[in-house]
């Protein structure tokens, strides 16, 4: 029905409640009024339909979509009726000199209750008309964990809005008070986070969706595992201050992913000592199209620097992460696209030159082990000679800070990467004992979860082609940890810093690989018989265990929640660039072995912390 055709009929349909209210109430109270004539009583009655006309006007009663009222819509009624009501009382008094207040009294009630009736029926006749239209097949079965606030907006907007396609037909809460509560359009609640799969089964649910945005990783991980049964979805809503203040809709639901279950609480960053490093300054990131280099832009910008210099060797990356920023329109930041190679030494010293960066985040680097394997001579010139040319370009122009985004890999190191990217700490180290201006310092850490790099982008792929999901190795173990996450921590590490640390995050429990491969397998709705495992052998540089740091080589303290220093060992920057020159002049076949030699005379191995446990 158009806006204009619903106008006129609440304007007829309220005439009619309107008079109806005066006489009904004239009629009940009759013995009272005798001596008053029905044209005193007519008269009231249009003074009355005349105010109310006036009073929806103000209170917008006709221009409302009442299919969608709820009690804001409730309290203008109230309103309205009581102004009218008011009013009519006083102007029957100045003309008659009568005051009819037994009858205002049940006019009133009537006028409620008719007024906010025809309201509701209509709230009734548009959700039975529609939700005939949508409950059907197209509407899938589902079951909202939490019955707080945000479980009733969301029951509330599934009904409202057949668009989401989703049916609430129970409730799960873990408050015994709440059991047998009806919320919502009559969805009960009917068990608790332990009756998840009964409930799950008994209805035929498809759809699980988690009503807490504040619940723990810990306890997500719980309920998921509960509710993970073959061919069910389980999805998150939106944190409910977000809601309420209109930034998300309550129905932008989101599907738990692997980072999700493995992620772990936000650290609670030192706002202010990130600002006092980072605000109204001038911050370079190198390799800032990468996953970790364009995750550490966005937390940067939340600072304010005055300038982001976007510096990267691929064009498509930068030109991505520049149209990113762009469109979120921080206010006061400047943002510079870099094309430049770290390994170009003259081209990074003019970048240092013309904007005098006082921060620099280096996270360019050749990060994939297998690939630098068969292409050492490369791994050396991007991941130790660049990080050098940076270094040393920001100690040469005084930038305040330098930190080099390192890798667990660096431990003990069997392949070329970790050996190339323990040169680099190397380096960092040699370089901050020179350098009385700038604060250079590392930062070390395991796996990203969903990084160019990592095992999550391979299996959902493979997931998608109908599997087999491949697996190197059953006892393959990792760390894991959300890029926000370890960026977030990069930049913290950054602010505590105060010359030639490697910084170790904490990465909590390392994750099997085959593991999992069987959560996201289960994730994306299947089961093992539908996508099989396949174990392929461990590739070249590849360990089964990776390691943080060696033993004794860690401070027990943390200098913050989850942030450690380690004790590593140092070498001169002249030892390391005679080192550079010969690596740099010999064939490959020899470089990998020489390389890897290095690096491991440096760092005394032992056996990786995790063989022992896994043995």
């Amino acid at each position: 029905m158009g806006a204009k055709k619903r106008y006129f009929l609440f304007l007829f349909v309220d005439s009619l409640i309107v008079t109806f209210s005066v006489f009904i109430g004239y009629f009940i109270l009759m013995p009272f009024f005798s001596e008053y004539s029905l044209a005193v009583l007519g008269v009231t009655a249009v003074i009355l339909l005349v105010n109310h006309h006036l009073f929806a006007y103000i209170f917008n009663l006709y221009h409302r979509a009442w299919e969608y009222a709820s009690v804001r819509e409730l309290i203008s009624i109230t309103q309205s009726v009581t102004s009218a009501m008011i009013a009519t009382y006083i102007l029957t008094y100045l003309l008659f000199d009568i005051t009819f207040v037994r009858l205002t009294v049940i006019t009133w009630m009537m006028h409620m209750i008719f007024i906010g009736g025809s309201r509701l029926s209509w709230k009734v006749i548009y959700y039975q008309l529609n939700g005939r239209k949508s409950n059907g097949s197209a509407r899938i079965k589902t079951l909202v964990f939490g019955a707080g606030k945000g479980g009733s907006l969301l029951i509330k907007q599934m009904l409202d809005n057949p668009s989401m396609g989703m049916n609430p037909v129970v409730v799960a809460d873990d408050n015994s008070a709440k059991q047998n509560m009806e919320l919502a359009g009559g969805v009960k609640v009917e068990g608790k986070r332990e009756d998840i799969e009964r409930l799950v089964n008994k209805y035929g649910i498809k759809k699980v969706v988690v009503a807490i945005p504040s619940l723990s990783k810990k306890e997500l991980k719980k309920v998921h595992s509960l509710a993970n049964v073959e061919g069910v979805d389980v999805l998150t809503m939106p944190n409910i201050e977000d809601v309420m203040s209109g930034r998300l809709e309550v129905n932008m639901l989101k599907k738990v992913e692997v980072e999700d279950l493995l992620g772990r609480e936000p650290v609670e960053l030192d706002i202010e000592g990130i600002e006092a490093q980072v605000a109204d300054r001038t911050i370079l990131i190198t390799g800032a199209g990468g996953s970790i280099g364009s995750e550490i832009v966005r937390q940067i910008a939340r600072f304010q620097p005055r300038k982001i210099l976007l510096l990267g060797h691929g064009e498509n990356s930068i030109y991505t992460i520049l149209e990113e920023v762009l469109d979120n329109k921080q206010d006061n930041i400047s943002y510079v696209p870099i094309i430049a190679d770290v390994q170009n030494r003259r081209r990074i010293f003019e970048v240092f030159e013309k904007y005098r960066p006082e921060v620099v985040y280096h996270a360019a680097a050749h990060k994939h082990v297998p690939m630098m394997e068969f292409n050492p001579k490369e791994a050396v010139k991007n991941n130790v000679i660049g990080t050098k040319n940076t270094a040393e370009a920001a100690c040469h122009f005084k930038a305040q800070k330098f930190v080099m985004i390192s890798t667990d890999k660096a431990v003990n190191p069997p392949n070329v990467m970790g050996a190339t990217k323990r040169m680099a700490e190397m380096i960092v180290q040699a370089l901050d004992k020179g350098c009385e201006e700038t604060t250079l310092v590392a930062v070390r850490f395991g796996n990203v979860l969903g990084s160019s790099g990592s095992v999550v982008p391979k299996f959902k792929k493979q997931i998608q082609m109908g599997g087999p999901v491949t697996v190197t190795d059953p006892r393959m173990t990792r760390y894991f940890m959300t890029i926000p996450e370890a960026s977030r921590l990069v930049i913290q590490a950054g602010t505590i810093a105060e010359g030639g640390e490697v910084f170790v995050l904490d990465m909590g429990e390392p994750v099997k690989i085959v593991d999992l491969a069987k959560n996201m397998i289960r994730l994306c709705g299947f089961s093992e018989d539908d996508i099989g495992i396949e174990f392929v052998g461990v590739r070249p540089g590849e360990k089964l265990y990776e390691e943080l740091l060696k033993e004794g080589e860690i401070h027990p303290e943390q200098v913050y929640e989850k942030i450690y220093r380690g004790r590593v060992s140092e070498s001169s920057l002249s030892d390391i660039e005679a080192h550079l020159n010969t690596f740099m002049g010999i064939d490959e076949n020899e470089l990998k072995d020489m390389l890897i030699g290095f690096a491991a005379q440096r760092a005394p191995g032992h056996q990786a912390l995790e063989q022992i446990n896994a043995s």
